[in-house]
């Protein structure tokens, strides 16, 4: 039996403007493979027997984490979204006539639940999978990368103490405190097959296997992944592996001709991977840590890249989702 829409639906739906939420939510929803991600999860919710209140459903505290992600929303903070925002709850299915939207507390719980049993990666796991089905994940090569996320550096808070498994680096000139995501990007797609999450004083290069999936023959990456024989002057094969890095600069010497036009190709080469950074922290707002812990950073960031994955590939995956609800 079909649910009877309320008044603030009926009205909602009828406006003559779409707004750019709408659109981005609508997009969303139509190429995450929801039943796949339902289906990795359902084996750890709390069934809805036994004494109690039973528990909100599942279909609708995985929308209310999605759409905490897209927005960068804190628990609370995407509690409120649902009461201001129409777009969010129709994205959430929460019909406030009838219903209390879940609250901040209700979502914690979830994300505990995500966190112990490593649902995060099993999300970004059947989500790559849903890819792959799509035929959009190859597996011939691989471009590897890191980038910097800071975290709190005060010592304003209750233990007196910034967060222990957060650490320093030093980029160029300065210093850096906080956490690393290494990746791993098809470079066909540019698309995120592997997540390896790090302190800042992980160096790139002793992730890079890390980041392989194992079945590519060449990899790409920049001066952070340099050695001697990973340039065009003195490459030398690693194994099944061709590892190709920039060429760098001779202490008091210059570079040739040859050798610049290689690091220029290279980058051109490389930029895919700068893509889902530049998803995650600036369409998802995701510049500094939320928690303290690697673990439970860690596991938002893979979340985060597996959203990332379905924001790039949305284009290609719409046509054949059908039609986008407006």
């Amino acid at each position: 039996m079909t649910k009877q829409a309320s008044f603030s639906e009926l009205e909602y739906a009828a406006k003559k403007k779409q707004t750019r939420r709408d659109r981005f939510l609508a997009e969303i929803e139509a190429v995450t493979p929801w039943g796949g991600l339902e289906r990795t999860i359902t084996p750890f919710y709390p069934s809805s027997g036994g004494r109690g209140r039973p528990p909100i459903g599942l279909t609708r505290m995985l929308r209310m984490y999605v759409a905490q992600q897209c927005f960068g929303l804190s628990d609370e903070g995407v509690e409120d979204a649902l009461y201001d925002s129409q777009a969010i709850r129709r994205f959430v299915g929460i019909d406030l006539a009838r219903e209390a939207a879940p609250d901040a507390t209700t979502l914690l719980k979830f994300r505990r639940l995500l966190e112990t049993h490593q649902l995060t990666e099993s999300i970004f796991n059947a989500i790559n999978a849903h890819l792959a089905e799509k035929g959009l994940l190859l597996r011939e090569g691989t471009i590897v990368d890191a980038t910097l996320i800071a975290a709190p550096p005060s010592t304003k808070n209750r233990e007196g103490k910034r967060d222990e498994e957060m650490h320093q680096a030093k980029k160029g000139n300065q210093w850096h405190f906080g956490m690393k995501a290494h990746i791993g990007v098809d470079p066909e797609s540019g698309l995120v097959h592997t997540i390896e999450c790090t302190t800042a004083k992980v160096a790139d290069i002793s992730m890079m296997e890390s980041c392989l999936h194992g079945e590519e023959t060449l990899v790409l990456g920049d001066r952070g992944y340099h050695r001697k024989n990973r340039t065009i002057d003195t490459f030398e094969k690693e194994g099944d592996l061709t590892v190709l890095t920039p060429t760098k600069k001779p202490a008091g010497g210059k570079l040739s001709k040859e050798q610049k036009a290689f690091n220029r190709l290279l980058s051109a080469i490389r930029a895919v991977v700068e893509h889902p950074f530049r998803v995650v922290k600036r369409q998802f707002g995701y510049t500094k840590v939320r928690y303290r812990g690697l673990a439970k950073n860690t596991g938002q960031i893979v979340t985060l890249f597996a959203l990332t994955n379905l924001w790039l590939a949305r284009k290609r995956l719409l046509p054949l989702m059908g039609e986008v609800r407006p």
